[in-house]
């Protein structure tokens, strides 16, 4: 095909910083990084190396032995792009390139290139390219490609960026200007989608989890949908909703997002922010986790610091999945038989196999029963616009009519509650 980006011969490189007394667990990093590195097609990594260093070198990152060191290696596996899974400064990119002869990125920038490929929506791709703007801005030792792109990609990763043209501020701040123009309009278009939504009486179940944790799969297991879900980081970027029945009969909208990953570079968390906006709307959060991953609990504390960035609000209920528990061996996934029976908020389930699921799904419709509560209404005649609004929301339980107007008992949730007392606060409640 002719707009096939070609394949590129990448090297996965992980500093392990001795001085950094928070590191990450090293192999861990590795791994992640190969992993976020595999999930663009155009890369074939042809190899990966943790490379110690006691502290950073502020033009080279590395010293001189190192470097010297990593570009034998890079020679010997044909190399053409340097992932570096962590931070790199401008300066040190510009001079580790011309020390290597590759073309060079650092975890920021592959997460960029990896949210451009996989942004479905058009707010999704505004808010990459402006995520990209702003990070490219500081690096104008760069050519800024992505500009004319036909296609995915930032151009970060090959192309026409090869030749490193320097690119003009004034032309980026215009680029970002104009783009911010188009968010405003898309947002706009998304409230008017989120009024239309508040109208359906459904609560939202949202899914986080650390990336491929098993969201999509668990998503398409009870939705029916086809979203790509795929063994690989940031399968889904942009949220997904769909009406699902619980066994109660009781209907909600379920939405997956995009996944969780540690250190996700800050202007990420707030260039996304909009497109996990179901999450904050949520009335009750599924944390769905792989329980098979060598480290679920770092990848449990980076989804938690997520949620806190985002500020998702302490009193929306959360639930603990424990997924994939198919690929335990029989003695590990028998310690989490009936593991909700211990610990009420925590369950174990396969998303593959549907094993565990209809446990879960009668907990979250009696977590959702649970935060109803009945109360007695007193409207007018004149109120019948509030009367006509209780009856599409389906939450009358009784009704009586008075010489006056209507005395009604409702059962609702909070969030509907709140929702009719913006709307109608003249209306009287008793108890």
């Amino acid at each position: 095909m002719g707009d096939e980006r070609p394949v590129t011969r990448a090297f996965v490189l992980h500093p392990e910083i001795k001085s950094d007394l928070n590191r990450r667990d090293a192999q861990a990093g590795l791994e992640e990084g190969v992993s976020l590195a595999r999930a663009l097609p155009e890369l074939d990594v042809v190899g990966a190396q943790i490379v110690g260093l006691r502290d950073v070198h502020p033009g080279m990152l590395f010293g001189s032995g190192k470097i010297a060191e990593i570009k034998e290696w890079l020679i010997e596996a044909d190399a053409g792009l340097v992932l570096i899974d962590g931070p790199v400064s401008p300066v040190q990119q510009r001079n580790l390139e011309k020390e290597w002869k590759v073309k060079l990125l650092d975890r920021t920038g592959l997460i960029l290139e990896i949210f451009s490929d996989r942004a479905r929506t058009r707010e999704g791709v505004l808010q990459v390219e402006m995520a990209a703007l702003s990070y490219q801005r500081t690096r104008l030792v760069r050519a800024w490609t992505h500009l004319e792109r036909q296609r995915g990609g930032l151009g970060f990763v090959g192309g026409p960026g090869e030749t490193q043209i320097e690119a003009d501020r004034r032309a980026i701040d215009g680029q970002l200007n104009r783009l911010r123009k188009q968010l405003e309009k898309v947002v706009k278009t998304r409230e008017l989608h989120r009024k239309a939504r508040a109208k359906v009486p459904f609560p939202i179940v949202a899914l986080v989890g650390y990336t491929n944790a098993g969201k999509s799969t668990m998503f398409n297991r009870l939705t029916g949908a086809e979203v790509f879900a795929k063994d690989m980081l940031f399968a889904t970027l942009d949220p997904t909703m769909r009406k699902v029945e619980l066994p109660t009969g009781d209907d909600v909208i379920l939405s997956d997002t995009v996944g969780f990953i540690s250190e996700l570079p800050t202007q990420l968390v707030a260039a996304f922010r909009a497109t996990l906006e179901e999450v904050l709307e949520a009335d009750v959060i599924l944390h769905v986790r792989d329980i098979s991953h060598p480290n679920s609990e770092d990848q449990k504390a980076a989804v938690l610091d997520t949620l806190r960035a985002l500020d998702v609000r302490p009193d929306v209920p959360m639930l603990e999945v424990l997924n994939k528990i198919d690929l335990l061996g029989p003695e590990d996934a028998a310690l989490y038989d009936n593991i909700h029976l211990r610990d009420e908020g925590t369950f174990a389930m396969s998303a593959v196999t549907g094993q565990g699921i209809d446990t879960l799904l009668s907990h979250v419709s009696d977590l959702l029963r649970g935060q109803t509560r009945v109360q007695t209404l007193t409207l007018t005649w004149a109120q019948g616009a509030a009367h006509s609004w209780l009856q599409r929301e389906g939450v009358i339980e009784d009704e009586r009519q008075t010489e006056t107007g209507w005395g009604l008992d409702v059962r609702w949730s909070p969030r509907q509650q709140a929702k009719f007392e913006k709307s109608y606060p003249d209306v009287v409640s008793g108890d």
